[in-house]
């Protein structure tokens, strides 16, 4: 099951009917989204990890509170750390109705770190993670709306949420485990939790737009120096000196931008993003220190992290990963494919493509690049 399967059902449909137009509600198993994110595994980081602000946030009666109220200083080997979160001082917010958000969970938690990067593959957009902890009965934040759109599931207790549809009539959801909610950008929104304590996740899906491709394509064209010609002198008395200039400077640019082709553009806007991507390499340490005894019966896996897509050329094959790019020689196509292929394999298995040292080689490159873990 993919990450849009899980939190809407059917990603197909959800790409060519949902995305970006309307309210979606969708019901799965609750222990597949509860284990994402349990009251207990926030239990475990308010407590017993050393999280530092702005990775916690606490809002009261709808006001966000200053990190002081809730952090320490310490020390470690002498140097000084400050907004360090105080677990004491967070329970006693909490105990007087505050509503803890743990921020960006998807840089430091393993399991949505997994959603999240999935995510990102399946829609083109760079996607965030942060939880909200609300004590019962209460609202951490008045009627809203995001400039993004989210994904909401609990994973503890319910909550009660009042949804503005595009006809402006509101809809009352009561989200519990096993329930998740698409919002898109723009949706007024506000929620509050019944008679036990409230756990629920939010994606936050931050769109590229149109208007940023077409920005980021005219400021490439600008950046030919031809465009640092000043203006001409004496405008200001005689204006069409400066539209005569500006017409000759349109006509260029027109012409610039005509020239692009579109399928270019997009390969380019998919390689970027494949490409520009933080690392997440979980495991990367035990992997390294069990490259030496790699063999061939040895059993290793895609890691969920990564991409693998390919763009080969005549010189080159691109191996995608979507923090990096690799180039390998053209005549190990067959052998990512394979690889792009299988979720998990037995080194072995690329015998058909590659003899027993080759294939070696690629796959201590494969598992130092990210690519690949070693499972048995």
């Amino acid at each position: 099951m993919t990450a849009l399967d899980l939190l809407s059902g059917d990603a197909r449909t959800f790409r060519d009917k949902v995305w970006a137009s309307h309210v979606h509600l969708h019901r799965t198993d609750p222990d597949d989204l509860v284990g994402l994110l349990s009251l207990d595994d926030v239990d475990h980081l308010l407590t017993s990890v050393a999280l530092r602000a702005p990775a916690l946030r606490i809002a009261q009666d709808g006001t966000v509170l200053p990190t002081s109220a809730f952090t320490r200083s310490a020390s470690l080997a002498g140097t000084p750390l400050t907004g360090l979160v105080d677990g004491r001082k967070v329970l006693e917010l909490f105990d007087g109705g505050a509503t803890v958000v743990l921020q960006g969970l998807h840089r430091y938690w393993a399991p949505l770190t997994e959603l999240v990067r999935n995510l990102e593959l399946e829609l083109g957009h760079p996607c965030q993670a942060n939880a909200y902890l609300t004590p019962p009965g209460s609202q951490g934040f008045a009627r809203h709306s995001d400039s993004h759109d989210v994904f909401v599931f609990q994973t503890h207790g319910r909550k009660q949420w009042e949804v503005v549809e595009p006809d402006q009539q509101v809809r009352e959801v009561l989200l519990e485990p096993g329930l998740s909610m698409y919002l898109p950008a723009g949706t007024p929104h506000s929620a509050r939790s019944q008679d036990e304590t409230s756990l629920h996740v939010t994606l936050g899906v931050n769109q590229i737009t149109r208007r940023d491709l077409l920005r980021r394509l005219t400021e490439d064209v600008l950046s030919d120096e031809r465009y640092d010609a000043a203006l001409p002198a004496g405008y200001l008395q005689e204006p069409d000196r400066l539209a005569d200039d500006l017409a000759a400077a349109l006509a260029e640019l027109r012409g610039s931008l005509d020239a692009l082709e579109p399928v270019d553009v997009a390969e380019e806007r998919a390689t970027a993003f494949l490409t520009e991507r933080t690392p997440a390499l979980r495991g990367g340490l035990a992997d390294r220190v069990a490259l030496p005894s790699l063999a061939d019966g040895t059993v290793v896996e895609r890691r969920p992290t990564s991409a693998c897509v390919l763009r080969p050329g005549p010189e080159r094959l691109t191996v995608l990963l979507g923090d990096r790019a690799l180039r390998m020689p053209p005549r190990l196509a067959g052998a990512m494919e394979f690889v792009r292929d299988h979720p998990s394999f037995a080194v072995a298995d690329l015998a058909p493509f590659l003899d027993e040292a080759s294939r070696l080689v690629v796959v201590r490159r494969l598992v130092r690049e990210g690519l690949l873990r070693i499972s048995a």
